[in-house]
């Protein structure tokens, strides 16, 4: 059977082997501010879809979205301990939204103690992301990626260099403040109904990223252009409920049942350059593995 394909009810079968691993996290809260954030990094943060995402007829008030979207960049270390945080005018300028719904958003990150506001000096990050260790047992063969690019389609919904979450910057081997590559994808099968939500981070790419390039070739194609040949992949399954971000994408609700997969890329010198999240409809997709006893 094809690495990828369509069963008999039209959901999209994927047939590879399984690659397991598992990452934890802790977060720990101290108060020491060694460097600034200024108004230009925002722009490093987030893209300029985040930026226009605030929707005032939204359900959810204007300062929880900001609130949420500031909060999540700071539990996950893009927005790292002891950073100065933007001002209200810069957030409120950046986002398009009210100096008052800034301070609000502001206001509840310090409620819940991930920063510090001090008159005169700004606020501070006081929460403080620490990657433990990663542990990544292989128990299978490595993916066939290009198939299901072949024999699928891709939108592209965002693309452009970020400061990446403190985990994926970990693990890419970069630096504070260094950029990745990120791209944000919906997957549909050849009648045009989409199954898959994915973002990805990528480390080395020079050129050739862009939405024309990502429609029309596969990614794989795309990263040996850049002088980047994968050698090894490792994965993890599961299952959560879908996310308001992605949800309508992929054909589901919030809160309905999807299936995850984290992706970890390797090149040849065992250094990790792609990370890639993808959501999938259960109802269009299947993930099938075929694993077999080795000779141990």
């Amino acid at each position: 059977m094809p690495p990828s394909t369509e069963n008999g009810d039209g959901r999209i079968l994927f047939v590879c082997g399984l690659a397991a691993d598992w990452f934890l996290c802790k977060h720990t809260r101290t108060a020491l501010w060694p460097h600034d954030m200024t108004d230009t990094d925002i722009h490093t943060l987030f893209s300029r879809l985040e930026l226009d995402s605030l929707q005032a007829e939204a359900p959810t008030p204007l300062y929880f979205q900001l609130y949420s979207m500031l909060k999540n960049r700071i539990l996950n270390g893009a927005i790292s301990h002891g950073t100065r945080m933007p001002t209200e005018q810069q957030l409120a300028e950046a986002f398009s939204v009210s100096r008052i719904t800034a301070k609000r958003a502001m206001d509840e990150l310090a409620q819940e103690e991930l920063v510090e506001r001090k008159r005169g000096k700004g606020s501070h990050v006081t929460h403080q992301f620490e990657p433990e260790a990663v542990e990544a047992p292989l128990v299978g063969m490595l993916e066939q990626l290009a198939s299901m690019g072949r024999h699928t389609r891709i939108k592209v919904l965002d693309l452009g260099a970020l400061i990446p979450p403190g985990d994926i910057r970990s693990e890419l081997g970069l630096e504070k403040g260094e950029k990745a590559f990120r791209v944000v994808r919906v997957r549909s099968d050849k009648g045009g109904t989409p199954f898959a939500y994915y973002i990805s981070w990528t480390r080395g790419i020079r050129h050739g990223f862009t939405v024309r390039n990502l429609e029309k070739h596969t990614r794989l194609d795309l990263l040996k252009k850049n002088g980047i040949t994968i050698s090894r992949v490792e994965q993890t399954i599961g299952a959560t409920a879908a996310e308001e971000t992605y949800a309508e994408h992929i054909g589901l609700k919030s809160g309905q049942a999807v299936l995850t997969l984290l992706r970890r890329s390797w090149d040849a010198d065992e250094t990790v350059k792609d990370i890639l999240y993808a959501f999938y409809n259960p109802k269009r997709f299947q993930y099938r593995m075929e694993m077999s006893q080795g000779s141990g």
